[in-house]
């Protein structure tokens, strides 16, 4: 079977990639065991799935989820296909998939513009698509919307942003700060955005774009070194988030709040 797969995000505890599958075969491929737990959404095309013995169809309004150890084949009677492929490292974000009935995933409006804006999760593996990957596998363990579970307590909420904004860095990774809360991750994401009216990833990005304005406020001109000192992978990621919140990039805002010439 040829497949092409392109990483769009990889952490230590989910890889997000891009596949295309040019196989055109009506039978079966070679069984193959799952390395790792799975929910694979597919784009454009369709293929066929047998998963324990188990056969799906897999296309836009329907995916598939996988377990660890659990043997796949595939089949492409209609052609390729191109499907993202999440995949989930170690069990921290998998609460709950043991009591999921695998493979066949549905696929509604809601999980479909998931996985479609998990695309775009762009350079912040820590937050953004950690966040972005708990709630497509929320979305795709739920047996009915009305059957979610309830929110947690504004007091977890409130203790996120307390480590939020007594770090430098406005924080560590999702995993990292759930653990420091005695929490897991799908839930402290849930409460928090529940309880604060926006995801984490939006309110460390906002947080630190705060720390960014007073220290350029301060007279900071190292950009590169602030981005570094908050946390973002390089200054475009910061760049990227400061024009997104503010509508301004880094260069400019320093301009703006630079001291006053003489006159």
């Amino acid at each position: 079977m040829l497949r092409i797969a392109r990483t769009i995000v990889e952490s230590p505890y989910a890889a997000i990639r891009a596949v295309e599958c040019t196989d055109d075969h009506a039978g079966w491929s070679a069984p193959e065991a799952a390395s790792a737990a799975q929910v694979v959404l597919v784009r454009q095309g369709r293929f066929r799935l047998d998963c324990q013995g188990r056969q799906v169809t897999v296309e836009p309004t329907s995916g598939y989820l996988n377990r660890p150890g659990e043997v796949l084949r595939f089949a492409h009677p209609a052609g390729g296909d191109l499907c993202t492929s999440v995949t989930y490292i170690g069990d921290e974000l998998t609460a709950g998939l043991e009591a999921a009935r695998p493979p066949a995933v549905r696929v509604d409006a809601r999980l479909e513009l998931a996985h479609r804006m998990l695309l775009r999760t762009g350079a912040d593996p820590g937050f953004a698509a950690v966040e972005a990957v708990l709630e497509l596998l929320w979305l795709a363990l739920r047996s009915a919307p009305d059957e979610l579970p309830a929110p947690g307590r504004a007091e977890l909420a409130d203790r996120a942003r307390e480590a939020i904004l007594a770090s430098e860095s406005a924080g560590a990774g999702l995993v990292e700060l759930a653990r420091l809360l005695d929490a897991s991750p799908s839930h402290l994401s849930r409460t928090f955005r529940h309880h604060v009216g926006m995801p984490l990833s939006r309110y460390r990005n906002r947080v630190r774009v705060s720390q960014a304005l007073i220290r350029i406020d301060q007279g900071e001109t190292d950009l590169a070194a602030l981005a570094a000192g908050l946390g973002f992978s390089d200054q475009a990621h910061f760049s990227r988030v400061m024009r997104s919140e503010l509508g301004r990039t880094p260069g400019r805002v320093r301009s703006l709040l630079g001291p006053t010439p003489l006159r």
